[in-house]
Parts: C-alpha cells; structure tokens; sequence
C-alpha cells in the first residue's frame, strides 16, 4: 500500500514504515503529524482523489528536525567591482510513516 501526500507545496510517495525528509514543520521531535492531502491511495485498486481522496490521511511521527548542506549563491560582473556571496541552508524535518488510512 502507497499513497500520494502533498505538503508544502511538494508531492510525496510514501509507504508505511518509510522515513521521508519533508520541508521544515511545526512540532517537537516524537510529536504525531497528519497529512490530510492524500492525493491518491493505491490499496488492492488505485483511489484518485479529485483533487483530494475524501476520507484519506496519513499519519506520522515526526524523528528530527536538521538542516541540509550550504548551497553557495555567488554574483560577479567583470569589470565592475562587483561581487556578492551568499549562503543558505535549507532546514528540514524527517517523519517516519505509521499508517495510511483509507
């Protein structure tokens, strides 16, 4: 069984039992979370939602919170002078997976 989440703008594939890195959420470390945009469900037969499959959530604990790598962001203009660095470090939240329910 697999279904199709939504959140943070972003579609997941998940399965029960997978640890899935999500963009950063609310809530402490060991706290349960629910996905309520379940855009398909695939069980015995496939359940498309349009856009959403009424009744379907998922539900997850959250395992930790982090950040990822440093991305570096540089701007140059030749002959001008001009030079701008910056840096960002997106953070993240890992959820592990406990049920799909349908």
């Amino acid at each position: 069984m697999y279904a199709v989440v939504e959140t943070s703008g972003h579609q997941f594939k998940i399965e029960q039992g997978d640890t899935v890195r999500l963009d950063r959420l609310t809530g402490d470390e060991g706290a349960e979370v629910t996905f309520d945009r379940v855009l398909l469900v695939r069980d015995e037969e496939i359940q498309i939602g349009t856009p959403a499959v009424a009744g379907a959530r998922v539900v997850g604990t959250i395992v930790a919170h982090g950040k990822g790598p440093k991305i570096i962001s540089l701007h140059f203009k030749r002959r001008k002078g001009h030079h701008v660095r910056k840096g960002f470090r997106a953070q993240y939240t890992d959820v592990r997976i406990d049920r799909i329910e349908v």
